[in-house]
């Protein structure tokens, strides 16, 4: 159902690290609400890979709220991500960015920002 999710790295290994955390339960379904604000997501990542891959903007910067640190999304990524937690309740595990080069990435508020722009420019003409 998913092809586009990138592959979980540790897939069928028998020496997953993660063997040891056992089988996640079941994830609580999305309220309607949640589902709703990952579907906008989604349809905006789309609108900002569209218009901002072509400048060389591999993808979207994004402070984690658990390790205060900031984690680095492809679009590929940021895309599977959001399909599968509306699919499935959660993101699926995956490796981050190895080494980013910061200046490659943006955050949600500037690409909102740049979409909103480019929106503005166009009404003018």
């Amino acid at each position: 159902m998913l092809d586009d999710v990138p592959r979980d790295p540790f897939a069928d290994d028998p020496d997953d690290p993660a063997a040891a955390l056992g089988e996640p339960g079941d994830p609580e379904p999305l309220t309607s609400a949640e589902r709703d604000e990952a579907m906008t997501d989604l349809a905006d990542v789309e609108v900002f890979r569209s218009l901002l891959e072509p400048q060389g903007v591999l993808g979207l910067v994004l402070d984690c709220p658990e390790c205060g640190e900031q984690h680095y999304f492809d679009w590929e990524l940021l895309r599977g991500n959001l399909r599968q937690m509306i699919e499935n309740g959660r993101p699926q595990v995956h490796e981050p960015a190895y080494q980013p080069t910061p200046t490659d990435y943006v955050t949600w508020e500037y690409a909102r920002g740049y979409v909103d722009g480019v929106i503005d420019t166009e009404e003018r003409r």
